[in-house]
C-alpha cells in the first residue's frame, strides 16, 4: 500500500493513501491533495497508476516540480522519494505497512496569504529544506564531501558568476540584492524576494530567472512596464553587466561577479 504524506518543514499536514486513480496536486480545491500555497499552480501536478509502478507528471507549473532535488517533467516514484512543490514536500512511500507507526499529522498550519495567481517563487530557501530533507533521510543528491590525499587532489570546479542588484532610485526593503536562487521574485507579495514598497506598488512586478549562469527579467504581469538602459522591453530578455533595471519606480543596476 502506497501513501502520501504533505509536509511543510517538519510538520505533516495531509496523508492520502494511493490507489490505482489519478491523484491531482494543485492550489485550487478541487485537487485531492490541495496544498494552499501561492507559490503552486492551481493544477500544479498529478500522480497516477502505470502498469506496476506510480508516475509523477507536472502539469506544465509555473515553478517547476522536483523530485529529491531534480526538476521532472515525468518520474517514476521509487520509495521514500521527497517530491518539492513550491515550499512544500510530499513524501511517497510505496512500501507502507498497517502496523508500522503513522507520522504524526498536525490539523493546523499556518495562515498563507491567498492570491489568484501563482507567484513565482525564489527557489534559494526551496534547495535548502529540500538539501536538508536529503540529509535527514540518506536520499541520494547530495554527496558527502571526501577527505584524505585524494580529496585534497580534487580540481575544484569552476566558480559560478553571480548577480548582484543595487538599487540607485526608490523604495526597497534592501540597498542590494545577491541573486542566488534560479527565481527571483520584485514585488510587494510576501513571497517577493526584492520587496517593494509604497501604497501602489504591484505584488509582481517582475521576475528575473538563472540558467546556465545567466540572468533573464521579465515583466510578472502584462500591464506592468519594464525598462532596461531606459528602453521598454516585452516578453523575457538576458541582463548584461552594467544593465539598469527600471520597474514599478524602482530604479536598479545588474552586475555580475565570481
Amino acid at each position: 500500500m502506497a501513501k502520501l504524506y504533505l509536509k511543510f518543514e517538519a510538520a505533516v499536514l495531509k496523508e492520502i493513501t494511493l490507489s490505482q486513480g489519478v491523484v491531482t496536486i494543485g492550489r485550487l480545491p478541487d485537487n485531492l491533495l490541495q496544498v494552499d500555497n501561492p507559490a503552486v499552480s492551481g493544477h500544479h501536478a498529478k500522480i497516477y497508476w502505470d502498469t506496476d509502478h506510480y508516475v509523477l507528471e507536472d502539469n506544465n507549473s509555473t515553478n517547476g516540480t522536483y523530485v529529491n532535488n531534480r526538476r521532472v517533467s515525468k518520474a517514476v516514484l521509487q520509495d521514500q522519494d521527497q517530491i518539492m512543490v513550491g515550499k512544500h514536500t510530499v513524501v511517497f512511500k510505496d512500501a507502507w505497512h498497517e502496523d508500522q507507526p503513522a507520522e504524526k499529522t498536525v490539523t493546523a498550519m499556518p495562515a498563507m496569504q491567498k492570491m489568484e495567481a501563482t507567484v513565482m517563487l525564489d527557489t534559494k530557501k526551496a534547495r535548502e529544506m529540500m538539501a536538508g530533507a536529503m540529509a535527514m533521510t540518506g536520499q541520494p543528491g547530495q554527496q558527502q564531501a571526501g577527505t584524505g590525499t585524494a580529496a585534497m587532489g580534487a580540481t575544484q570546479a569552476p566558480k559560478d558568476r553571480v548577480g548582484t542588484l543595487t538599487v540607485m532610485d526608490g523604495k526597497t526593503d534592501q540597498g542590494q540584492y545577491v541573486l542566488t536562487g534560479k527565481l527571483t521574485m520584485i514585488g510587494k507579495s510576501d513571497m517577493a524576494t526584492i520587496k517593494l514598497k509604497g501604497w501602489f506598488a504591484p505584488k509582481a512586478a517582475a521576475v528575473i530567472n538563472r540558467r546556465d549562469n545567466k540572468y533573464f527579467i521579465a515583466a510578472a504581469e502584462k500591464d506592468v512596464k519594464l525598462k532596461i538602459n531606459d528602453s521598454s522591453i516585452s516578453g523575457q530578455k538576458e541582463l548584461g553587466d552594467g544593465d539598469v533595471i527600471e520597474v514599478a519606480s524602482v530604479k536598479m543596476a545588474f552586475s555580475l561577479s565570481e
